[in-house]
């Protein structure tokens, strides 16, 4: 009978924690009693302090937030999920980013929060170390459950932050900020979504295959083939190589299956690698005479792009998350070669199953991203999808419908996957500015009157503002 009361108070307990109204918005000051946003941050259930970092004109912090294993099943675990505030002003809007992957503990604005001067919460996704559940079950790794992650974290800060919202991320978070529009269509007053690949169709994949034969010049593209095919034709020698520095460094290959499916991997990702993240005026540094290149060239050209660290058990283990969801619902890209002879070509681009652990069980769910597509051109309201030109992932891109309203799609000329609103051409640079503008619900009456003058609000922070794309050798978004 004890042991009954003691788990039935812990269950009391845990659903106190993880309600997500009333309990969860208990941080109003006169609850609190204080305006200390510190202080009220920390009086929300299940939220710990992990630190704060001095930032001139904000306050930085890295939290942990509760969150339920399953929001189907709350009551069956739990584990920590961590996620940062970079706060302004509560009179402000708020801007929820995320970068689909870990989450940076430095400072750092989205281009949404430079336009709007607002406040910043930034989520790690679930599964990402350090906010997995101990054990993992990976079956709770999916869209939705990603979404309800975001849907109660936004429901806990509302009622501090009680200004519009806008949902904002690049690549695998502009991915993630469309499916939580999808699945809590109330939440965000506007969405501006980045380079965010929609692989519809995960078994049709020749837009790709368009894409690669006419991007960038053809002396350029010519280059990059020459070089790529010239690191199979050469496969003995620089294997020899690559396992030298397998052994220097502790790599292994028990995920891929050998170290001959990872030199692949790595070149097989190289020209898309350059395009994901370089411009044609980065083609001077590709060798022009790859037949004649030294077997030194042709190593650190694709060392360089691709990264031979990046198909070992190290260098996969850390994306675990990734391809399993690439493997069970997002789908992965599958482009064909027609510059190099097949007889170089053992394995092709390899599934998103063969950069998982053989532990970890996968089923493909080929419904859950024709739903989000059908969603999005028929149900779209204060989105904006923007995309660069020469960036890979764009090859298959979200599409509005009739049905959408007040959503946009643009691409920005010559960009690659650190594509944004500042890149756009004038007129649509200035639409979309006026248009997040206005969803946050800080238009200054002359953009109301004329969207063409339309322009951040906040000044440029070399500190917070820094737009670099961050290089990622491993084909993902």
């Amino acid at each position: 009978m004890r042991k009954a009361l003691r788990w039935l108070l812990a269950l009391t307990v845990l659903i106190g924690t993880l309600s997500t109204a009333g309990a969860a918005t208990a941080a109003e000051p006169e609850a609190t009693g204080t305006t200390d946003i510190k202080e009220r941050l920390l009086s929300i259930p299940g939220m710990s302090l992990i630190e704060e970092k001095p930032y001139t004109g904000y306050r930085f912090f890295v939290l942990n937030y509760t969150q339920p294993v399953d929001h189907r099943r709350p009551s069956k675990g739990t584990f920590q999920q961590r996620i940062t505030v970079l706060h302004k002003d509560t009179a402000r809007p708020t801007v929820f980013y995320t970068g689909g992957y870990s989450v940076s503990t430095t400072p750092r604005r989205a281009e949404p929060t430079q336009i709007v001067d607002g406040n910043q919460i930034s989520m790690e996704y679930r599964f990402f170390t350090p906010s997995r559940p101990e054990p993992a079950d990976w079956s709770k790794l999916d869209i939705w459950q990603a979404a309800s992650d975001q849907h109660r974290i936004f429901t806990a800060l509302k009622r501090i932050y009680s200004e519009n919202w806008i949902s904002t991320g690049g690549s695998k978070g502009g991915m993630t900020a469309t499916y939580y529009e999808r699945f809590y269509p109330r939440d965000m007053d506007g969405v501006v979504a980045y380079v965010a690949p929609n692989d519809v169709v995960n078994e049709e994949d020749s837009a790709y295959d368009r894409f690669f034969r006419t991007v960038g010049t053809k002396e350029c593209r010519d280059r990059l083939n020459a070089v790529q095919r010239e690191a199979l034709v050469r496969r003995a020698p620089l294997e020899k190589r690559y396992e030298a520095v397998a052994a220097e460094n502790g790599y292994t290959f028990d995920t891929i299956g050998s170290l001959d499916r990872a030199y692949e991997a790595v070149v097989l990702d190289y020209v898309w690698g350059f395009w994901q993240y370089s411009t044609v005026a980065d083609c001077q540094d590709i060798p022009a005479d790859a037949e004649n290149a030294t077997d030194d060239e042709i190593w650190t050209s694709i060392d360089t792009i691709s990264g031979f660290s990046f198909y070992t058990d190290q260098g996969l283990s850390p994306y675990t998350p990734y391809y399993y969801q690439a493997g069970t619902q997002m789908g992965a890209p599958t482009i064909t070669f027609p510059h190099i002879e097949k007889k170089y070509v053992r394995y092709g681009y390899q599934p998103p199953r063969n950069f998982v652990p053989r532990s970890i069980d996968m089923e493909f769910q080929p419904w859950a991203m024709r739903d989000v597509d059908t969603w999005v051109r028929h149900h779209a309201r204060q989105m904006l999808f923007v995309y660069g030109e020469n960036d890979p992932w764009g090859a298959e891109p979200f599409r509005l419908g009739k049905g959408a309203r007040d959503a946009y799609v643009f691409t920005a000329p010559g960009m690659n996957h650190g594509a944004n609103v500042a890149g756009l051409v004038a007129e649509e640079k200035a639409l979309a500015t006026a248009r997040i503008l206005d969803w946050a619900d800080v238009a200054p009456s002359t953009v109301r009157e004329n969207p063409a003058a339309a322009k951040p609000l906040a000044k440029f922070d070399a500190g917070l503002d820094k737009r670099d794309v961050e290089r990622e050798r491993t084909l993902r978004p």
